[in-house]
């Protein structure tokens, strides 16, 4: 097969990016198709958020961006059709964790409520991570067993810490437990590094606290989720981390040379090497790591079906991953239908 970029190519109108189209809401022209080595591909962004204002008004907040909002459907899609996406799977970046449980409750059955009517109105163009109150783990099972069971949701979104606990902390053991009996993705997206915001070291020029403390929160709750043995506890468990998964896999033999330069302090060694986690079917990626070059080693380091596109839509990263994975080195045709949507579909049975 080939593994070059021509073997790709787009059917449709010239690209254009959001700010191209002036930000305002119109009817969206054909759907952009991508194809590969003559085979028409379905593409799925893993990696787009929303917001619904309703869930936010419970603690009191309002939508800073108005992008995030889903009633102009038209403006979204007209950005998925110049990108070449035909579907993505929301998520909501979880600001309730802080929450009570009456107004926790309250705040994510209207978000998935949206979430659901969004998923069965255009099903050919939306799927969606169900939210949860992971401040309050037996709240959260709950949630989730209706979320499966009366809307038919495949995953569940969180954020790289609670409150100032990690994700691998025994508390949320329950719901970890639910996600690997439903066999749902975990898709995990920071919520910031807080705890480092007061020393100042993330202060001054950079925006050094999203720059790098979102990937650098990410690669805290993977190394945790590892090193405590929460992988091992449910291997049917599956994450997909944003953002490339922070720092891990560019780093991650660093985690097995610790096991062997200090094995008296590591702790309980995990079951298996840490960098076998990146690979085994437990941690998937998105690929907003910006260069070819960058996802080329995170495929080496995972493999290819361990990687999805992601766009972080409406923040504008990027809005050219479909081209970023055609000009990865090293795919063959195969590959590259894997990661531009025969995982995602898989992983959240969109063929089911």
């Amino acid at each position: 097969m080939s593994k070059g970029p021509s073997a790709f190519g787009f059917v449709g109108c010239p690209l254009r990016s959001p700010a191209d189209q002036g930000g305002a809401a119109h009817s969206h022209g054909a759907r952009r198709e991508v194809v590969v080595n003559g085979t028409r591909v379905r593409t799925v962004d893993i990696h787009a958020h929303c917001a619904v204002p309703a869930a936010m008004a419970v603690l009191g907040m309002e939508v800073g961006n108005g992008a995030l909002l889903m009633e102009d459907l038209e403006t979204r899609l007209t950005a998925m059709d110049a990108q070449g996406l035909d579907m993505a799977a929301l998520s909501i970046n979880p600001y309730w964790y802080g929450a009570g449980r009456d107004a926790a409750a309250e705040l994510i059955r209207i978000q998935n409520e949206k979430l659901f009517e969004i998923r069965e109105t255009t099903p050919d163009r939306f799927t969606a991570f169900a939210t949860i109150a992971l401040q309050h783990p037996e709240l959260a099972a709950e949630q989730i067993d209706y979320a499966v069971k009366a809307q038919g949701f495949r995953g569940v979104s969180v954020g790289g810490s609670v409150e100032g606990l990690e994700l691998s902390d025994p508390k949320f053991n329950p719901v970890w437990a639910k996600c690997e009996e439903y066999n749902l993705l975990v898709f995990l997206h920071p919520t910031g590094t807080n705890e480092l915001e007061p020393s100042g070291r993330l202060s001054g020029s950079g925006l050094l606290t999203n720059t790098i403390g979102n990937p650098l929160e990410t690669t805290i709750a993977l190394s945790h989720l590892i090193f405590e043995g929460t992988l091992d506890r449910y291997p049917g468990l599956k994450i997909c981390a944003a953002h490339g998964g922070g720092y891990l896999g560019s780093y991650a033999n660093r985690s097995d040379a610790v096991c062997r330069t200090f094995p008296n302090r590591v702790g309980p060694l995990p079951k298996k090497k840490p960098t076998a986690y990146l690979s085994d079917g437990q941690l998937y990626f998105d690929t907003i790591v910006f260069t070819p070059e960058a996802l080329r080693h995170l495929v080496a380091e995972t493999g290819p079906d361990r990687i999805m596109i992601g766009t972080d839509y409406p923040f504008p990263w990027t809005n050219t991953e479909v081209e970023l994975v055609m000009d990865t080195p090293g795919l063959s045709d195969d590959d590259r239908i894997a990661i531009l949507g025969g995982t995602a579909a898989k992983l959240l049975g969109l063929d089911d």
